[in-house]
C-alpha cells in the first residue's frame, strides 16, 4: 500500500516536526497570524484558482476597501510569502498579483475549515457561515 504522500505526489522536505501541545498551539497561532486582517481571506479568494488580478481588478472587486488598506495587506501577504506581485515595466504602470504555490495551497485548508464550520451544532452554524454578500 502506498503512503500519502505516494499518493498525492507531495515529497516531504524533511522530518515531520514533533509538536508539543504548547509548539503547537504557539505555531498554530503563528500561521493564523498571517491570514490576519480584514480583508486578506476576501483578497485570497479572489486570488484562489491560479488567478492572476491587477491591483484595479481587486480594487473593483472587493467593494468597500481603500486602496491604503489593500497595499498594505497585499504587501503583508507578499512579505509572508503567500501572495506574488508582478510590475511591468510600462506607462501607466501594470501591477499584476497571484497566489505563490504555497499561497495556493490554502485553498483546500480553507475548504476544509467551511466544511468543519458547515458541521458545527446549528445556533453556532448560523454565527459561522455568512449565506448572503456577493
Amino acid at each position: 500500500m502506498a503512503s500519502t504522500d505516494e499518493k498525492v505526489r507531495y515529497s516531504p522536505e524533511g522530518e515531520r516536526i514533533d509538536y508539543t501541545p504548547w509548539t503547537a498551539a504557539s505555531s498554530a497561532q503563528n500561521v493564523i497570524r498571517i491570514l490576519e486582517g480584514r480583508w486578506k481571506l476576501v483578497i485570497l479568494f479572489q486570488l484562489f484558482g491560479s488567478n492572476v488580478r491587477r491591483f484595479s481588478e481587486l480594487e473593483r472587486a472587493i467593494p468597500g476597501v481603500s486602496q491604503k488598506m489593500l497595499i498594505q495587506q497585499l504587501r503583508q501577504l507578499e512579505l509572508d510569502g503567500v501572495v506574488a506581485r508582478i510590475v511591468h515595466p510600462q506607462v501607466p504602470p501594470k501591477v499584476e498579483y497571484h497566489l505563490t504555490e504555497w499561497g495556493q495551497s490554502l485553498c483546500p485548508v480553507l475548504d476544509k475549515l467551511l466544511t468543519w464550520a458547515e458541521a458545527a451544532p446549528l445556533d453556532v452554524r448560523d454565527r459561522l457561515i455568512e449565506t448572503e454578500r456577493s
